[in-house]
């Protein structure tokens, strides 16, 4: 992203912070007059020891100076988990010097044999491999019993965060669709301020944006979360409900793919049902 992208994201990342505060969170009287939800500008400077000036500038995208540790007195005041002040540190401190190059961003993953092998292993757990787009790469039997036969759909299509949006098979699966989009979306937002040099994300986002009208409300919500760990209730047409613990790994290497893995949570009928689907449905 250019400059001017970059210091709106950190504008709207602030601001949606300090609305989601309520100020007996941090020991401030509520009041009866306040017009706006959340902390004032003045309330976030207070707790983090900045003057008001300084810290609307901040919020309103102004390019000024900021310090580490002044960044984490305002991460501190506005609550943030460690991926959420990673993610103000790579906004406010505009670090895309130190990211992989263009071109190192635009190969394509490919999976490597033992991954492959592990994909095949985890035979009634689905699994997903993604790239840092959020581009699905690799998949295993389970998923596509569970979710969607993947081959079916072009491969400049598999985009995880556009099938939640846009397939109806995805928002009739899980229970509560708006968490299940919610933890990818703050996946996508730990790439987004990870990868600032990689314009892809500008152009995607405004796709999103004018495609789904649901899409902004929860992009909005400024969730970051490199790796949510997750319990989702789905309710599959021909399996019924079924409970998955989900784990989001790394995968090592020159190329960074992520391995979500959605495991049967113990105790319930979920691994049972999931081999009679696709016991069912063999061949």
């Amino acid at each position: 992203m250019n400059n001017e992208t970059r210091l709106q994201a950190l504008s709207d990342f602030l601001k949606g912070k300090r609305a989601r505060i309520a100020p007996q969170a941090v020991g401030l009287n509520g009041g009866l007059r306040r017009r706006t939800p959340g902390l004032r500008r003045e309330e976030v400077a207070q707790l983090a020891g900045v003057s008001t000036t300084w810290y609307t500038w901040l919020e309103q995208g102004r390019d000024i100076q900021a310090s580490a540790s002044v960044l984490e007195n305002v991460a501190s005041a506005l609550q943030l988990n460690a991926d959420e002040r990673k993610y103000l540190f790579s906004l406010a401190l505009d670090k895309s010097s130190h990211l992989l190059p263009a071109a190192s961003v635009e190969e394509q993953p490919q999976i490597s044999p033992s991954l492959a092998k592990i994909l095949e292993q985890l035979r009634y757990c689905p699994t997903i491999i993604s790239d840092r787009h959020c581009n699905i790469v690799g998949w295993n039997e389970a998923a596509r019993h569970v979710f969607l036969d993947f081959e079916q759909i072009p491969q400049h299509q598999r985009n995880m965060i556009a099938l939640l949006f846009d397939r109806k098979e995805f928002r009739r699966l899980a229970v509560n669709w708006k968490d299940f989009a919610a933890d990818f979306l703050a996946i996508f937002r730990a790439y987004y301020g990870q990868y600032m040099e990689d314009d892809w994300y500008e152009t995607f986002l405004r796709e999103m944006k004018s495609t789904y009208p649901d899409f902004n409300p929860l992009w909005e919500e400024s969730k970051v979360s490199s790796a949510p760990h997750v319990v989702l209730e789905f309710r599959h047409a021909r399996g019924g409900k079924m409970l998955f613990e989900l784990s989001s790994l790394i995968v090592q290497g020159n190329t960074e793919l992520r391995c979500s893995i959605y495991t049967p949570v113990q105790d319930s009928a979920t691994e049972v049902k999931l081999m009679a689907l696709m016991e069912r449905t063999k061949g």
